[in-house]
């Protein structure tokens, strides 16, 4: 990723064996990472049990928040396309209980359809 995507808020695909490894510790026993993307410093991890945000916080980014979405709990969620004009796709996904939804940026580079369908094999399941 850019530095001009970061400062865009575009987020970009990170490798899921190295997420695996460095996010170990909050994983539950069976756990895998299935993808991973960052935004600038934060990340979101989709794995075969539940969606994990991750919020670096401060300057430092040394305390850091780590929100576990059970997939059950999504009750839907939308994909834009980036066009010609607008070279941004975008994800949002609705949890129950909350009235705003989640809210990411991506890339031209990243294939949102693919980013769609792992959503979908876990939220529709």
């Amino acid at each position: 990723m850019g530095i001009f995507d970061g400062l865009m808020g575009n987020a970009s695909e990170v490798n899921a064996a190295e997420v695996q490894q460095e996010f170990g510790k909050i994983l539950a026993n069976g756990e895998n990472v299935n993808r991973a993307y960052k935004l600038i410093r934060d990340m979101f991890i989709f794995t075969n049990k539940r969606l994990i945000l991750i919020d670096k916080q401060g300057l430092t980014g040394k305390k850091v928040e780590y929100h576990s979405l059970p997939y059950k709990s999504i009750t839907h969620f939308s994909i834009e396309t980036a066009g010609n004009f607008d070279l941004d796709a975008e994800l949002k996904i609705w949890i129950s209980g909350n009235a705003t939804p989640i809210q990411k940026q991506f890339n031209k580079n990243l294939n949102i359809y693919e980013l769609q369908s792992v959503l979908a094999e876990y939220v529709c399941k």
